[in-house]
Order: structure tokens, then C-alpha cells, then sequence
């Protein structure tokens, strides 16, 4: 019955935190903005200062971590099959991912390297 009704707050937990995360973060870039404004700066500074980089390498990380998120759970699941203990998946899973990000950002620092 408890856990039921926790249940049934995840996801209107999980809608709420990510609605405030949004707007904090609309929030203070209109304070950045703002302070902008205030200091004095002409129109050209402003767009300078808040013009954004692009990463362009952004999709090749994402491929990288889901490849290996995506190898830690094919390799967790065997794992839980061969072994019958529960632990394997989240491991793999953790420790893929773990890989993953290590490895897109080793991998996409080189390609910046190899380019500048």
C-alpha cells in the first residue's frame, strides 16, 4: 500500500524538479542579460559576450556513452543470466557509462587538438 502511493508521486516529483531546473535557468540568463545592461555595455559587446560555442562534437559524445551504456547493459544482463545474482546489471551499467564518458571525452579532445 506504502509504496504505492510513493509510486505515485515519482513522476509529479520528477515533472516539478525538471519545470525548475528550466526556469532557474531561463532565470539567470535573463540576470546575466540584466547585469549586462547595467554595466554599460553597446549592443555589439552584448552579443559578443553572449554569443554561444558551438561544441559540434556534441552528437559524436552522445553516440560514445550510449554505445557504452548500451554495452553495460547487454553485458550486465549475460552476466545476471550466467551468475543469477542481481548486482551485475546496475554495474555494468555504471561502469559502461563510467567508460563511456571517459572515453568521448578523451576521444573528442584529440579530434579538438588534431583541428586547432
Amino acid at each position: 500500500m506504502a509504496s504505492e502511493v510513493v509510486a505515485v508521486f515519482i513522476p509529479i516529483i520528477i515533472t516539478l524538479v525538471i519545470g525548475l531546473v528550466i526556469i532557474v535557468a531561463f532565470y539567470l540568463e535573463s540576470k546575466e542579460k540584466q547585469m549586462l545592461i547595467e554595466k554599460g555595455l553597446s549592443a555589439e559587446e552584448i552579443k559578443k559576450f553572449l554569443e554561444k560555442k558551438r561544441d559540434g562534437l556534441g552528437l559524436m559524445k552522445i553516440g560514445i556513452i550510449s554505445i557504452f551504456f548500451g554495452l553495460g547493459l547487454g553485458i550486465g544482463m549475460m552476466l545476471q543470466d550466467w551468475s543469477s545474482k542481481e548486482y551485475w546489471i546496475p554495474l555494468c551499467l555504471f561502469v559502461g557509462t563510467g567508460i563511456g564518458f571517459v572515453s568521448a571525452n578523451i576521444i573528442t579532445n584529440k579530434m579538438k587538438n588534431k583541428n586547432a
